[in-house]
């Protein structure tokens, strides 16, 4: 049945009706009037009730539909209505209308009109006109008169999707963490930290500034800050082992000296040689021994100072590289502050918000915020930007942001957040409307099916305008 449905949809490219009307002071009704095209056909319809007509014997009514436009003009075949006597002149003497239909006025209660002309440029936006005219005896013309039954819009159409937005869940909580990595220089062996020594103004800086964004805004709460030392691969485990844990000390005592934390609000942790970091680096390293070198710094069966011995004498000339170049990095702290931010519920506060810290709202409440807004405008479409910047990997924000670029017509934008929008029927319902829009029709077609499938009403309203633009681009 569905099928059928979409096969009488693709015959209709493009129609106009109009309801019941009346003509000739009441004594004619019209109604369904249909006009249709298929790009080269024009396809009219309606039904005539002139069960009120009365005509004389001797007299005729000539109905004669008209598609006109300013100059342009086609008369259509026309409908006779004859009286008694008229109607048997007219067939004892073999008298024709060319393609005129004629009836016995009085008996002929309902017409139904059909007719089929070549399709003009012109008529897109034609009128559909029914001329009236009224004969006496002789075919003396009494009365004439015309009325307006249908104006055509077959001018081209653009495709508008109806995009769906989905609402992203309130959170109960707000939590959020903030995270670094921070490369605070200590003199050989040494533990202390000096704030002058060579580049740890800067890295201490950089940490502070992380607290501080958070620490400065009155709506948020710190809830933790944690820190893990690394230590790299040369020198005795041991020795690496005391160095990681006393730097990371010397790091919480910094923090917690310069914020007067509460101690408990620092946790540490620590790991002796970064041998993660090592691996990572020599992986991309294009040199002809890399396998070599990763075979023996996968091979956690040896100890990690055996791991070291045996990598610095196999590989001396890389090694050496490596020591200079790349240990370095490998001793850092990374850093992880966790927080809470309290929750907006007055549209005029998430507002506030968004001016000044939008990276405090949550998805939902920016959500909340956009139903203030006419969808299609500036400011519908720059909140859900603002949202996918501020949740970068969430699944709801980029498809929001995807309907947002879609409805603009920013189809490679679109693109890069449909990526991530995930698998949910929205997602499938979005990235149909993008393959319609690139003309994709039968891929388009498929995605609104899987979507239809899945419990997604618009999908099936979307097919049957897929499948319109799909026949009346062939």
């Amino acid at each position: 049945m569905k099928r059928l449905i979409y096969l009488l949809i693709l015959f209709i490219v493009c129609w106009a009706n109009a309801g019941a009307q009346q003509v000739m002071n009441g004594k004619v009704t019209i109604d369904s009037v249909s006009v249709a095209n298929n790009g080269s056909q024009l396809f009219l319809s309606m039904t005539l009730d002139v069960s009120k007509l009365k005509v004389k014997s001797d007299g005729e009514v000539h109905l004669s539909p008209v598609i006109a436009l300013n100059a342009d003009s086609l008369y259509l075949p026309q409908i006779i209505l004859a009286g008694r006597g008229r109607h048997y002149r007219i067939l004892r003497n073999n008298i024709t209308f060319g393609e005129g239909e004629l009836y016995r006025a009085g008996k002929t209660k309902r017409i139904h009109y059909r007719a089929v002309v070549p399709m003009a440029t012109w008529m897109e936006n034609a009128n559909l006109v029914l001329n009236e005219d009224v004969y006496g005896c002789l075919c003396k013309l009494k009365d004439d008169s015309n009325d307006l039954l249908a104006t055509f819009d077959f001018s081209p159409k653009t495709y508008q999707p109806h995009l769906v937005f989905v609402a992203p869940k309130a959170e109960a909580r707000k939590e959020r963490k903030l995270e670094g990595q921070a490369y605070i220089d200590f003199p050989v062996d040494k533990t202390i930290i000096y704030p002058d020594y060579r580049r740890n103004r800067t890295e201490l800086a950089k940490i502070r500034a992380t607290i501080d964004s958070v620490r400065l805004d009155n709506d948020i709460t710190i809830n933790s800050v944690w820190l893990k030392g690394y230590a790299s691969p040369e020198s005795p485990y041991s020795h690496n082992r005391d160095l990681a844990i006393g730097r990371t000390e010397a790091l919480k005592q910094y923090i917690r000296n310069y914020y007067h934390f509460d101690s408990r609000l620092i946790s540490t942790d620590y790991e002796p040689e970064d041998w993660d970091g090592l691996r990572r680096f020599v992986e991309t390293w294009d040199v002809p021994t890399r396998n070599g070198m990763l075979e023996i710094i996968n091979n956690t069966l040896r100890e990690p100072d055996n791991r070291e011995w045996v990598l610095k004498s196999t590989y001396r000339e890389e090694y050496r590289y490596l020591l200079h170049n790349v240990y370095p990095g490998l001793r850092h702290t990374d850093y992880r502050i966790t927080y809470t931010i309290r929750g907006y519920n007055d549209v005029a506060e998430i507002r506030e918000v968004l001016a000044k810290r939008p990276q405090n709202l949550s998805l939902n409440e920016f959500y909340l915020l956009a139903q203030e807004y006419e969808p299609g405008s500036e400011e519908f479409a720059d909140l859900f930007e603002t949202a996918v910047r501020m949740y970068p990997d969430d699944e709801i924000a980029n498809l929001n942001a995807a309907n947002v670029a879609l409805r603009r017509g920013e189809l490679d934008r679109a693109k890069r957040y449909l990526d991530k929008a995930g698998n949910s029927r929205e997602a499938v319902y979005a990235r149909g409307i993008y393959e319609v829009l690139n003309k994709n029709y039968d891929k388009a077609l498929t995605l609104m099916q899987e979507a239809s499938d899945a419990g997604l009403r618009q999908a099936d309203n979307a097919t049957a305008e897929i499948e319109l633009l799909k026949a009346s681009n062939r």
